[in-house]
Parts: structure tokens; sequence; C-alpha cells
């Protein structure tokens, strides 16, 4: 019988979660809003959620890939900008919905279209106020 992996950090309350803490499967995404690879993956996470239900719980933590994406991390800082506002799940799903116009002033409408305040999170991004957040999951 398989040993089942462990995180070497475990889900906690800290996490961007959806779906029941009692559910049978949880599937954890390391993921980076700029990378094609995680926008290619969103919408069969999505269909994995219908699929399986309250069988599931998704964990979202940040892993952008400053390197070679440059938008990735003021991506993260935005949906945690939005999570601080309780809207963190619905960022997040406008960001991988919107990948292919990833631009600071996509973060900038998208926070708007959230009816949160925009030059809010010009100053949050110019503080780096959401920074220690998004790099605490690396």
């Amino acid at each position: 019988m398989p040993v089942p992996h462990r995180l070497s950090v475990p889900v906690n309350a800290e996490d961007h979660i959806q779906g029941p803490p009692d559910a049978s499967v949880t599937l954890l995404e390391y993921g980076d809003y700029e990378c094609p690879h995680c926008g290619h993956a969103y919408p069969i996470i999505k269909a994995v959620q219908r699929h399986f239900g309250d069988d599931l719980r998704f964990v979202y933590r940040h892993f952008p890939l400053v390197q070679i994406h440059p938008l990735a991390e003021p991506a993260a800082e935005t949906a945690e900008f939005a999570g601080a506002h309780g809207r963190f799940w619905q960022m997040h799903n406008l960001l991988f919905e919107n990948q292919d116009q990833l631009s600071p002033t996509l973060l900038t409408t998208l926070t708007g279209a959230l009816g949160l305040d925009p030059e809010e999170l010009g100053d949050a991004l110019e503080q780096g106020l959401f920074l220690p957040r998004v790099r605490r999951d690396i």
C-alpha cells in the first residue's frame, strides 16, 4: 500500500482553501498567475472541483517565478490585497481568466471590478504590504 505524501508545511489556516477540511482528497497548487502552464491548469482544476465536489479540498499557494514572469509577484500581491477584503478567490479567478492580458493596468481594472479601491492597491504594491504573505508560500 502506498505511503501518503506529507507536505513539509502542512495545510493550515493561513492557506487559501476551497472545500471542506474533511475532504477525502486535498489538491494543493503552487501557482504563478503569469505562468502559461498554470493558466492551462486553471480550467482543469475547476473541472476537477466540479466533478469531485465535497470530496475535494483545493489549496492555492503562491509560487511566482519572478525571474521569468515579472508580473507574477504583483499579481499575487493583488490577489492577497483582494483577500484582505474577503475577495481572494474572485481575484484569483479573474487573474487566471484574464492571464493573456496581464499588466499593471489590468491589476487596477480587476481591483475596481471587484469594488475595491485601485489607489489603495497601488499604495499596497508600492509599499510591498502583501509581499511577505506571498513569499511565505514559497
